[in-house]
């Protein structure tokens, strides 16, 4: 096994989450790829594992805490680590000490850089994302919000804990219409892929659905909602992990509209 950094010969598979087998990823665009090339002048790095045949297998991507959706001060944040598990494609690549050696080779570069800490986040529940993954590796919660905990490893005592950044305001519904808030940053894939869905199932209602995109990817613009990737129809906010379906979505839209006409 080897861990090397992201090279311009495998940005394209980096882009994809390593699922380049995938037709359903391929739905999420190229917001990806406009957020790395954004981001990896500040900060962002991206380094992949290979098995002992050099094929990928493992990804992980973090950048300065400052630069992220985490409030903190002189630390690294850990967007997501994901080794590939799936039969399809280049086949399951889970429980072979990937993810072990990962996060090891941030947490080095973290130290290289003087970072006072590394940060992740994970989630209370067993699918993607663990938090108790992240335990076992020597990681302590310090906050949570709803099923999202946050966690780190101090490098320094003078490192200063890092907190969510909580929800500041929420959209709200345009009179005389069905109102598609799509929030997207960019970073995620899955959630990329539900803003496109979002926005092609509002486009089948142009006189009745108002599709309004925030882009979070503008710091700014993220601080002053407190929300980095969302979907609100009306002022209902949708569950997008794991992403809903186009039909789905569609079916949600469509039932609002209904009920505009009467």
């Amino acid at each position: 096994m080897e861990i090397v950094d992201l090279s311009e010969e495998h940005e394209q598979l980096y882009f994809l989450c390593l699922e380049d087998w995938s037709d359903e990823i391929k739905e999420a665009g190229e917001h990806k790829k406009l957020w790395y090339n954004r981001m990896k002048d500040k900060g962002l790095r991206v380094k992949l594992a290979t098995d002992d045949k050099g094929e990928i297998g493992g990804m992980i991507q973090y950048l300065p805490i400052e630069e992220s959706f985490v409030e903190g001060k002189d630390l690294l944040f850990i967007n997501c680590i994901w080794v590939h598990g799936y039969k399809q494609g280049r086949g399951n690549f889970q429980k072979k000490g990937m993810g072990k050696a990962l996060i090891k080779a941030a947490e080095e570069d973290a130290k290289e850089q003087g970072a006072k800490g590394i940060v992740a986040w994970g989630v209370s529940l067993p699918f993607w994302m663990k938090a108790s993954w992240f335990k076992k590796q020597g990681y302590e919660r310090v906050d949570k919000m709803d099923i999202s905990i946050l966690l780190w490893k101090p490098f320094s005592n003078d490192a200063e804990p890092p907190k969510w950044i909580k929800v500041k305001k929420k959209p709200k519904k345009l009179p005389g219409k069905v109102t598609v808030y799509g929030f997207i940053n960019g970073w995620c894939p899955a959630q990329n892929l539900v803003f496109e869905r979002a926005k092609r199932a509002a486009s089948e209602f142009p006189d009745k659905v108002e599709f309004i995109r925030i882009d979070t990817s503008n710091r700014d613009v993220f601080l002053a909602w407190g929300m980095v990737d969302a979907l609100f129809i009306d002022d209902v906010q949708i569950t997008t992990g794991p992403p809903p379906s186009y039909k789905k979505i569609r079916k949600i839209i469509k039932k609002k509209v209904k009920r505009l006409k009467k």
